[in-house]
């Protein structure tokens, strides 16, 4: 573990900067001393934050800092002792080359008190952000998903992510009564629907634009396809697995579910001479 402080100036011109940001919480106080108002005391907090990675981006009050490595610890200015203050924290990061995370928290502290914000560790209850870059699958792979998924007549897929919509499409031609696709990228959209049109599948086939991990219903999907990375399947898990019914199947082209195995996993050699490796999960009757 890498840990860099920053030079007293460089703490003290990081501080000036956290301060403009600084909101009080709270006008009460504790009696102490000061020049202006003799009732008041002042005292500095020390503040360390951690991230998940040494290059990680770090804003606090929405300035971007400079300092890296894994723990990182900076000054506040003086802050009034026993008052009530709150920093908001962002870190943005990319676990790999196709993956751009964001994660946000915020701290109550009181003044003169040492703060420690460990931003290294997802919080259920402020959900990560992720932002995946699209890479398709070859066609052939999509057939070997679309086998393994046993996608019938009757069946209604979903898929966040998909790109130019070719796993979709494919769903559908091979009987799926519905796909829906949901796809942060604008031209992407665009792309997918142009194929979609191409394809004459406009009734069978949705795609929405905005983020599939917000604010979205899965409930009535019978098949749900992934190539999107590791961090955004853990991210949409629990979705998953409030919503959909017994019986659903998940298909993820490579990537896993965390700690959750899966039924069926199979290495499948494309016509590129490539090995790649799907998995498949079919929803377990819910637990009373």
């Amino acid at each position: 573990m890498v840990t860099v402080r920053t030079s007293r100036a460089a703490a003290l011109v990081l501080a000036f900067v956290i301060s403009a940001g600084l909101s009080s919480l709270s006008v009460s106080a504790q009696p102490g001393q000061d020049k202006k108002d003799p009732a008041k005391k002042l005292a500095k907090s020390k503040l360390k934050v951690i991230v998940p990675q040494d290059d990680a981006i770090l804003l606090i009050e929405g300035k971007e800092t400079k300092v890296t490595g894994k723990e990182r610890e900076f000054v506040t200015p003086e802050l009034e002792v026993g008052k009530l203050y709150e920093y908001s924290f962002e870190v943005r990061w990319e676990p790999n080359n196709y993956t751009k995370m964001t994660r946000t928290k915020s701290i109550e502290f009181k003044g003169g008190e040492d703060i420690i914000a460990d931003l290294s560790k997802a919080d259920p209850k402020n959900p990560d952000k992720a932002v995946i870059r699209w890479v398709p699958t070859p066609d052939d792979i999509v057939e070997e998903m679309i086998k393994l998924a046993g996608v019938k007549k009757g069946d209604i897929v979903y898929e966040p992510g998909p790109g130019d919509g070719r796993v979709l499409i494919a769903a559908v031609k091979k009987g799926a009564e519905k796909a829906v696709g949901i796809e942060l990228d604008e031209k992407k959209v665009e792309e997918a629907r142009e194929a979609i049109k191409k394809a004459g599948l406009e009734k069978q086939i949705t795609i929405i634009q905005g983020d599939a991990l917000k604010d979205r219903d899965y409930s009535e999907a019978t098949v749900v396809f992934l190539y999107m990375g590791n961090e955004f399947n853990n991210l949409l898990r629990p979705i998953l697995e409030k919503q959909l019914k017994p019986g659903t199947r998940i298909v993820s082209h490579r990537f896993t579910m965390g700690d959750w195995k899966p039924d069926k996993s199979i290495v499948v050699t494309g016509a590129d001479g490539d090995e790649y490796m799907l998995h498949l999960w079919i929803m377990p009757e819910k637990k009373k």
